[in-house]
């Protein structure tokens, strides 16, 4: 089971999800009575009235922020700059004595901009531009269960997040998308088991691993502009350590998440696509974005979401 991949399959569960976001996250407006004015740090995560729901529209797009330099030594990326994103973990904490350990943990990591407790649902959101596996690590060195659930910006977007999974038997990873803006996406991959070197990923057009990658077909490329010389589904090279580690954290533009469920992320042998089919690959699917995930029990088959263990929500060491 994987309780962030629970997809919002029908229009009213959409509009829910729609609320809970504006439920999650709220402006103030004590700087300015215009929202699209707002500062990062005017932002506040109060529960604003469900009649508020027509203003996600008016949110602006997240500012730029620099990436956490703790993590300059394992981190692969585009430049030097990340857009920031709302992030929701559930959090096992029972009193206001958790609650101070982790905001405190988190708040001392940088590139977070704010951090919001809600003890009652036992829910932590995070504003910033840390990838998430700083973020899971910091919570983790409180020794209390977290678990992603939700990941995305205060925007009208009807799919804000997707996820791919690689669940070996040789090659474990996890890349997640999470849409900025309408011209622009983050996405953060995780990988082990790979051979040490450079390694070429991209998106490609089809989701059927009948044959492995080989049958996911040509690189992604809607645009069809024969003066583009780069495909989007192009992500470039993934450098994988001495271990078989790989991490990367970047940015894409004119990449949009809802086109990519059903797709395929593949992996090749080398920095050379020409190599061969593709060393590996994973289908695209639909992740919760922020507020569309607060579920503690597992309907499927009753899990509690802390009898689970970090298998069911990140695939093997990462």
């Amino acid at each position: 089971m994987a309780f962030i991949l629970r997809s919002v399959a029908t229009t009213t569960a959409t509009v829910v999800a729609a609320s809970a976001i504006l439920n999650a996250i709220a402006f103030s407006s004590s700087s300015s009575s215009s929202p699209t004015n707002l500062e990062p740090q005017s932002l506040n995560f109060s529960r604003p009235s469900p009649r508020g729901l027509g203003l996600a529209r008016s949110f602006a797009s997240s500012p730029m922020t620099t990436v956490p330099a703790s993590d300059s030594s394992n981190l692969s990326q585009e430049d030097g700059v990340m857009p920031q994103l709302l992030t929701e973990f559930m959090v096992d904490m029972k009193c206001e004595g958790c609650v101070n350990a982790v905001k405190s943990k988190l708040e001392t990591i940088e590139g977070i901009e704010k951090v919001d407790m809600d003890l009652a649902n036992q829910v932590v959101r995070i504003l910033g531009s840390s990838p998430v596996k700083t973020m899971s690590l910091a919570l983790e060195q409180t020794s209390r269960k977290a678990r992603l659930i939700g990941q995305g910006v205060p925007q009208d977007f009807l799919v804000s997040a997707a996820v791919a999974e690689f669940k070996g038997p040789d090659i474990f990873g996890v890349v997640r998308f999470a849409q900025v803006s309408m011209e622009l996406a983050r996405i953060e991959a995780n990988f082990t088991g790979l051979s040490p070197g450079n390694h070429s990923w991209s998106i490609n057009e089809y989701g059927d691993l009948t044959n492995g990658a080989a049958s996911t077909g040509n690189l992604y490329n809607p645009f069809q502009d024969p003066t583009i010389t780069e495909p989007l589904g192009d992500l470039g090279t993934l450098e994988a350590d001495q271990s078989g580690e790989a991490f990367y954290s970047g940015k894409k533009e004119k990449l949009k998440v809802a086109d990519l469920i059903g797709r395929a992320l593949v992996v090749y042998k080398t920095e050379d696509k020409k190599s061969g089919p593709g060393l590996t690959a994973a289908v695209i699917a639909r992740s919760a974005g922020v507020g569309e995930n607060y579920k503690k029990l597992c309907t499927c088959d009753g899990t509690v979401i802390w009898e689970a263990t970090n298998s069911d929500f990140v695939t093997s060491s990462v």
